[in-house]
């Protein structure tokens, strides 16, 4: 009787059952992995949004802070220049993929908005800004992160895909831990 080379059906079949189990083992943990990464990005872009907020009030202390992404952005015609006294457009502190208008904008797995304070009567000041970052749906990241002009980045689960809170109820939430 010839010997045949080669595997067997059922041989085959349990190595095709081992590798499925460990599939459904890794498959869970990269899935939160990714999640993670995606909330560290979202929490970095809000810290690098309040660094922009600083710089934008320093350079053009005529505005207070930028009330929009068309403020903090690359403009269509260029950078504006800080000695002007005033700047509406285009103070290029953040890139075009985060500044995409007016906002709310979506970069990665999260929506980004900045909402500015209403001027004081007779001024045109921006006297607070609020940043915040929603994930784009559950599967992209489990919190929402928000900042003030005090700079702490605070978050909470994820409640709903509304990109946009108020100073004080950006104020009340959790501070992320460092």
């Amino acid at each position: 009787m010839r010997k045949q080379k080669g595997f067997s059906l059922i041989e085959l079949l349990i190595v095709v059952a081992i590798i499925l189990i460990i599939a459904a083992i890794a498959i869970p943990n990269l899935l939160r992995s990714k999640m993670s990464a995606n909330e560290s990005a979202a929490a970095s872009t809000v810290r690098t949004l309040n660094t922009a907020e600083v710089t934008y009030s320093t350079a053009y202390p005529a505005n207070g802070y930028a009330d929009t992404f068309t403020k903090l952005g690359p403009a269509p015609a260029g950078c504006s220049d800080p000695t002007q006294a005033n700047a509406l457009t285009g103070a290029c502190l953040v890139d075009g993929a985060l500044a995409c208008g007016a906002g709310p904008c979506t970069k990665g797995a999260y929506i980004y908005q900045v909402t500015g304070s209403a001027a004081a009567a007779n001024s045109t000041v921006i006297p607070d800004y609020t940043v915040s970052a929603v994930p784009v749906g559950t599967q992209q990241g489990s919190k929402t992160f928000c900042s003030n002009p005090d700079a702490v980045v605070r978050f909470e689960a994820f409640v709903a895909q509304t990109p946009s809170y108020t100073l004080a109820t950006c104020a009340a939430l959790k501070p992320l831990p460092n």
